[in-house]
């Protein structure tokens, strides 16, 4: 940690979207309810399998999992964006820099395991329906829960051992809403050519390696029901649709930054706004309202709740 008191560098001036007071207002409001929308809609799901014991099972186990890691990762950048829109200069210590690089690939690592998990939750539960629940047994379940949090703290941790170590000692404007790797390497006092290949390896293999494993399966699974049933194939479509969307939206944004990192547009910060607000936001709704036990258990909710209050 002898970087954080070498560096000349105390705090970076992050650029933020927009320059327009109008443009800024505008987002403002959008963000603050998309956010809303996101620590409101995810712990419901959470309280949902929590509360009704009929979604005591793998597949809503690990929705729960995602739905907690989709507050955290938003939670990481969505606050300070929404404010910094109304600042005219928009300061992140370095130290605060530092934590949010972390928090953001320490969450991103965890959510990749767990739509690993959930695609072979899938693949168990329709391939091998009759030994799905002793294939996705509790054990099992909490395995990749923890797998996604060791996973996520060492991929965080073996790409920050080296940025955090680096001289930054002038330039401190990173044109983006947030911190990240790639933006922050830019700022370095040094050639950060060996830095950039670390992340293209790290976070680049990681990304698109997870992204093709993921389509990859579904497809074997679309594949394996179509040679069983051709009637069937569209059903698991329509039950895999969700799934994809959400693999599709998360990964889309990392490998345009990642698997070809440091680019000269800034395209890529708005790309990432899918991954902070956009998917958090739209897990919730790609999840539950096409899904029958949830809407059951909200109604099963709803009839307890006047119940309760009648009482």
């Amino acid at each position: 940690m002898n970087g954080l008191n070498e560096s000349v560098v105390s705090e970076f001036m992050l650029l933020g979207l927009a320059s327009s007071w109008e443009t800024k207002v505008f987002l403002m409001l959008i963000f603050s309810l998309i956010y809303l929308g996101i620590i409101l809609g995810n712990p419901f799901i959470v309280f949902l399998v929590i509360l009704d014991s009929h979604l005591h099972s793998p597949m809503y186990f690990l929705l729960a999992n995602l739905s907690l890691i989709d507050v955290g990762l938003s939670s990481t950048t969505v606050p300070k964006m929404i404010t910094d829109l109304l600042n005219e200069y928009k300061i992140i210590s370095f130290q605060s820099c530092m934590t949010q690089i972390c928090f953001i690939h320490i969450m991103g690592g965890v959510e990749m395991v767990l739509l690993i998990a959930m695609a072979f939750d899938r693949y168990t539960a329709i391939c091998k329906p009759l030994r799905y629940l002793n294939i996705m047994n509790p054990k099992i379940c909490v395995s990749f829960v923890i797998a996604g949090w060791v996973i996520g703290v060492i991929h965080a941790m073996s790409q920050f051992a080296f940025i955090i170590n680096l001289p930054f000692c002038g330039p401190n404007k990173v044109d983006s809403f947030y911190c990240d790797f790639p933006r922050i390497i830019k700022l370095a006092c040094t050639d950060g050519a060996k830095f950039e290949f670390i992340i293209a390896a790290n976070s680049g293999f990681m990304s698109m390696g997870t992204f093709f494993l993921l389509i990859l399966s579904y497809i074997f699974i679309l594949v394996t029901v179509w040679k069983r049933s051709s009637g069937d194939l569209s059903k698991a479509f329509v039950t895999l649709s969700a799934h994809i969307t959400v693999v599709v939206l998360f990964f889309t944004p990392c490998m345009f930054l990642y698997v070809w990192p440091f680019p000269t547009s800034s395209i890529d910060k708005y790309l990432f706004i899918v991954d902070f607000a956009i998917t958090p936001v739209l897990n919730p709704a790609i999840y539950t309202l096409r899904n029958k036990d949830i809407k059951i258990s909200i109604k099963r909710l709803s009839k307890w709740g006047h119940y309760v209050k009648f009482c």
